[in-house]
């Protein structure tokens, strides 16, 4: 047998021995290939349940959010707060029922004054004080918690809904044209948003009887424009979906 097998292995021609080394090496290249299609397919369906995951914890800031979620959307700016027991506990809200409208009670501070403030609280330990959104004196917005969580701003309604603190320039109360529009903006999107309709925007007031926002408390009149003019952007941006 031995002699056999070494006659044959003299006999083998070289254009077979070029074509079993070719089809050695076809068969090496396809084995990596396989072995990196195999881990990319891994690495891509591990991303696809990561952006999933991050969509249905934080449907306002997730990048994942469908094109008709984003219609209307003003422009945020976010920066959200560390996770405390003091200002953002991290509790679920599992359901949005509405949006509650506050001011701020510090006459001419900006959005972004108001948001270190709620994240200085971590370590102040003075008080439990948040909201979602600070629309600031510019019109500015700043997101400080996900409105998939609580925020500790309007007692047993923090549980299902969305709070938004305005800045005002003086002791009125009164919201400028800047902040006055991006309220709007914000809380028509916000609506549309979660399936809402201006009846469901209601004052801190409504909740707990505080005078806030101070402007809305005291001139009726003007709350009933706010929930107007945040029923027609609802319809605007209805149309533009």
């Amino acid at each position: 047998m031995g002699k056999y097998g070494k006659k044959r292995g003299r006999n083998i021609s070289p254009s077979r021995r070029k074509r079993q080394k070719q089809l050695a090496r076809r068969s090496l290249i396809l084995l990596v290939i396989g072995i990196f299609g195999i881990v990319g397919m891994i690495a891509l369906c591990r991303k696809i349940f990561f952006l999933e995951g991050e969509k249905r914890r934080d449907p306002i800031t997730a990048e994942t959010m469908s094109e008709k979620d984003w219609t209307g959307a003003p422009s945020l700016d976010v920066e959200l707060l560390d996770v405390n027991e003091y200002s953002r506990p991290g509790t679920p809200l599992e359901e949005v029922k509405g949006i509650v409208i506050h001011y701020v009670g510090n006459p001419g501070t900006s959005a972004k004054a108001n948001r270190d403030y709620f994240q200085g609280l971590k370590d102040a330990h003075i008080t439990k004080a948040s909201s979602h959104f600070v629309v600031g004196l510019e019109g500015e917005i700043v997101q400080c918690i996900p409105s998939s969580e609580i925020a500790y701003a309007s007692n047993e309604r923090n549980k299902n809904t969305l709070a938004i603190e305005c800045c005002h320039p003086d002791e009125t109360g009164k919201f400028n044209d800047a902040t006055y529009q991006s309220m709007v903006n914000l809380t028509g999107w916000l609506c549309y948003r979660f399936n809402l309709e201006s009846g469901d925007v209601i004052r801190h007031y409504d909740v707990t009887g505080k005078i806030c926002p101070k402007y809305f408390v005291e001139h009726e009149d003007a709350w009933e424009q706010f929930k107007l003019d945040v029923q027609n952007r609802i319809d605007e941006i209805k149309k533009m979906g």
